[in-house]
């Protein structure tokens, strides 16, 4: 199996309901560093898993409508807690419709699996992956 990975950033500000998430109920401010791996059992006929180029510039682009918001505000998440692992989901079913929609290219079609990694810290990541 053949992978390619991006890296980029965001930050955001939300807050959890839920006395499982002690004080972080409070709002609070989270930078996530993102890894999308693209994977799949063989190269395309460029040699590619994905173009590296699109596969980060569509990264980039689906971070920057999360960047610097209050996920608590955005009708879109209304009534979820956004954790890092909902947050991981959240980016993996952008970046498939991404791939379908052809962002990635036509041949970015070959891509099997998908998995988007959230670093919270340098100790601590949630992750999501499956088939695009």
């Amino acid at each position: 199996m053949y992978s390619l990975n991006v890296r980029d950033h965001f930050m955001i500000a939300h807050s959890f309901r839920g006395e499982a998430f002690g004080p972080a109920q409070k709002l609070h401010g989270a930078t996530y560093v993102v890894d999308a791996t693209f994977a799949r059992p063989a190269l395309d006929a460029d040699g590619m898993v994905v173009d590296i180029g699109r596969a980060g510039a569509v990264l980039r682009t689906i971070l920057a409508d999360l960047n610097y918001r209050n996920l608590d505000d955005e009708p879109a998440f209304a009534g979820r807690n956004t954790t890092t692992e909902f947050l991981a989901r959240e980016i993996f079913e952008r970046l498939a419709a991404a791939i379908r929609a052809g962002d990635l290219g036509t041949e970015a079609g070959g891509v099997t699996s998908i998995a988007v990694t959230l670093h919270e810290s340098h100790v601590a990541w949630g992750r999501y992956e499956g088939r695009p």
